[in-house]
């Protein structure tokens, strides 16, 4: 079992850029497609973008895509999501999640996908 941990949310006004990142331990991080998710109050859990094991493919939630990017690290074990002009609309707890490589990028849009998850970071974007 894979253990991740989230690192890098804050509090930024709209318009503003973070970078998130995602630490592994327990087991390489090649050895998954990595996928960070998002869950505002009251809504369930959103996908946002996820990576192939080598980073030679991504895969984005429509809400993020054009300001989002993932990409890693395996040297690193780490995963990265880089948000630019953030909207007040994108505040949430953000995870990072790691699912065994069964299926095709695209799968990874599903929650069920992925076997390990970090426990979140807030990222708040204030009007």
């Amino acid at each position: 079992q894979v253990q991740l941990v989230e690192s890098g949310g804050g509090l930024v006004q709209a318009g503003d850029s973070l970078r998130l990142s995602c630490a592994a331990s327990g087991r390489p991080l090649s050895t998954y497609i990595m996928g960070w998710f998002r869950q505002a109050p009251g809504k369930e859990r959103e996908f946002v973008a996820a990576i192939s094991r080598t980073g030679g493919d991504t895969y984005y939630g429509d809400s993020v895509k054009g300001r989002f990017t993932i990409s890693r690290d395996n040297a690193k074990n780490t995963v990265y999501l880089q948000m630019n002009s953030l909207k007040p609309e994108d505040t949430a707890v953000y995870y990072c999640a790691a699912g065994n490589s069964y299926y095709s990028l695209s799968y990874y849009y599903r929650a069920a996908a992925f076997g390990s998850w970090g426990q979140g970071t807030q990222v708040t974007v204030s009007a």
